[in-house]
């Protein structure tokens, strides 16, 4: 379960995604590959196992593919607490809050310098309280009656960006 103390975004009015299996996480998270920019933050709200960390290696990894560069392994940076990837000219920092001992931690992790030159993807988003940036794509990954959905408000550019990529078909090798 999600912790209890944390308080969900306003998700009034998100775009919605569903995701009936793994692959169509991936494919959300490669539709935002193409449209993060720097200084765009990018909020993954859900509880364990919901596929954060699916979507956060797939937007990762395409945007390295899309860069022309090596794609690397993308492990969930649960006891790193940050990791840090280079698509192109675009750093990547993918952080996970959830071992954080309090909100203040963050400028020690470094998020400020991460959006100065770069996107930043961050699970476990609500461990930063009032500390979290207001200007960010918050996406919340559900469970919904045997099949998981994804509410996406933020950003119309990434919102537009992603539903106009998912509704093309999905690459061959993809379930």
């Amino acid at each position: 379960m999600m912790d209890e103390q944390v308080i969900l975004p306003d998700m009034t009015g998100a775009y919605e995604a569903v995701l009936p299996d793994e692959a169509a996480t991936r494919a959300l998270g490669r539709a935002l590959a193409g449209l993060v920019e720097p200084g765009d933050l990018i909020a993954l709200w859900g509880d364990l196992g919901m596929g954060k960390s699916v979507l956060a290696r797939a937007l990762i990894q395409e945007a390295q593919r899309l860069a022309g560069g090596q794609v690397e392994d993308v492990p969930s940076p649960t006891f790193t607490l940050v990791q840090t990837y280079e698509a192109g000219g675009l750093s990547l920092a993918h952080f996970d809050l959830y071992r954080i001992g309090a909100p203040e931690e963050i400028y020690e992790l470094g998020l400020d310098e991460a959006l100065e030159t770069g996107a930043a993807l961050i699970e476990w988003p609500g461990r930063l309280e009032d500390l979290l940036p207001e200007e960010r794509l918050d996406i919340l990954i559900e469970e919904r009656d045997k099949e998981r959905a994804a509410r996406l408000k933020g950003p119309a550019r990434l919102i537009e960006g992603v539903r106009a990529a998912l509704r093309q078909k999905r690459p061959a090798g993809e379930k």
